[in-house]
């Protein structure tokens, strides 16, 4: 009996990654109702990252009150688990401080905040835990994670001496100096272990303001000013603390939120995806495999650096197991495709030409029936000598 693997990032907005992975699964059926399918719950740092983490851990979830990305009350879940003997928190900086908060309208980096991500943090601290797993991706911000520090307890001042609160994007320009005397014991004691969905540095032109501010709502002026105040918080860091952020590999992710981690606590920067597939055992799953399916809301060029699907065509490799991915939109030709390790790469609808379109598209029964329709058609498609014989 030929195996497929499923093992799909989430359609942020729309659909889990186990949702997706299912609605695949229903589309093996209709092409090979034979084959024996596997679902995999998985994430590359971002949404679902916690939840793929906890489980595979089996660790328990808790809820927490915080600030939103614009300072607003809500609820955000976190994990806990016992590993290596040790209390470990297992937090998604999106349940805080996520782009899926807002609304398409509120989406502004120069206001957004990872102040509630420190909140998340400092609460699992209180409840025991001393190593922390977080991941990073989907954020609102491009605070150069100083709302989190903030709310750890860093202080942050003017060129006059005069305390900077709120911290956001807008302020990082008035940064002068920072105060690290105020951290808790339990903080500054604490292991942090970091999922980063890209690589991108700290700042500069393939930094987190100019490739992810207009992602998160900036304009090209925004963009400028939010680029002048990542320049300001890296030198101020640089000259105070002899840490050079842009030297260093996804500093960037999260608006900069990697940086502070690396700066101030002495995070490990992993890929997100890697974390995530050691932690369930992906490679005991897929040895025996014929075929790997994968996916995430848009393939493009950052496809490619450190997340699911590039996560998953390195492990594929290894075993010579081909990978097609689906998704909501295809941003590469074909050579680009087939440079990224994929066999194919299809987009699950046609592309969506306005706001109203891209609404319809991201419904969840339609994105459901739009990806069981998408496997199904892939499949039949596909020349057989596409699935690996079995071991």
């Amino acid at each position: 009996m030929r195996k497929i693997i499923i093992a799909s990032d989430s359609f942020k907005g729309s659909l889990t990654s186990m949702e997706v992975a299912q609605a695949a699964a229903e589309g093996v059926r209709m092409a090979y109702p034979e084959f024996e399918t596997i679902c995999l719950e998985i994430a590359d740092g971002g949404e679902g990252t916690a939840a793929a983490l906890t489980k595979a851990m089996n660790g328990e979830t808790v809820e927490v009150h915080v600030k939103d990305p614009l300072g607003r009350i809500i609820k955000a879940k976190y994990g806990t688990a016992e590993h290596d003997g040790q209390k470990t928190a297992i937090i998604e900086m999106s349940q805080a401080s996520g782009l899926t908060l807002l609304k398409t309208s509120e989406r502004n980096p120069l206001l957004t905040s990872t102040y509630g991500t420190g909140e998340m943090i400092l609460h699992a601290a209180a409840k025991g835990c001393r190593r922390f797993l977080i991941g990073i991706g989907g954020s609102a911000t491009n605070d150069g994670g100083t709302g989190m520090l903030e709310a750890l307890g860093f202080r942050f001042y003017d060129i006059n001496g005069n305390p900077i609160s709120g911290l956001c994007g807008e302020k990082l320009a008035e940064i002068e100096s920072i105060d690290t005397s105020s951290i808790p014991r339990e903080i500054s004691e604490s292991e942090f272990i970091i999922a980063c969905d890209v690589d991108t540095p700290f700042c500069g032109p393939e930094g987190a303001a100019a490739v992810f501010g207009p992602q998160k709502g900036a304009t090209s002026e925004t963009v400028s000013l939010l680029e002048s105040g990542m320049q300001n918080l890296y030198k101020v860091i640089n000259n105070s603390f002899g840490i050079d952020l842009c030297s260093i590999k996804s500093s960037g992710a999260a608006g900069g939120l990697g940086g502070a981690f690396k700066a101030f606590l002495n995070a490990r920067l992993d890929k997100g995806i890697d974390m995530v597939l050691d932690s369930i055992g992906f490679e005991n799953f897929i040895k025996d495999a014929d075929l790997i399916i994968t996916g995430e809301g848009r393939i493009d060029s950052q496809t490619s650096k450190g997340k699911v699907i590039s996560g998953i065509v390195s492990r594929a490799e290894a075993y010579k197991i081909p990978v097609i991915a689906i998704a909501g939109i295809v941003d590469l030709d074909q050579k680009e495709i087939m440079q990224t390790g994929l066999a194919a790469a299809c987009p699950v609808g046609p592309r969506p030409q306005n706001e109203s379109d891209l609404r319809h598209a991201m419904r969840p029964e339609v994105a459901s029936r739009n990806i069981s329709e998408t496997v199904t058609k892939a499949l039949v498609s596909l020349s057989p000598s596409l699935f690996r014989e079995n071991l």
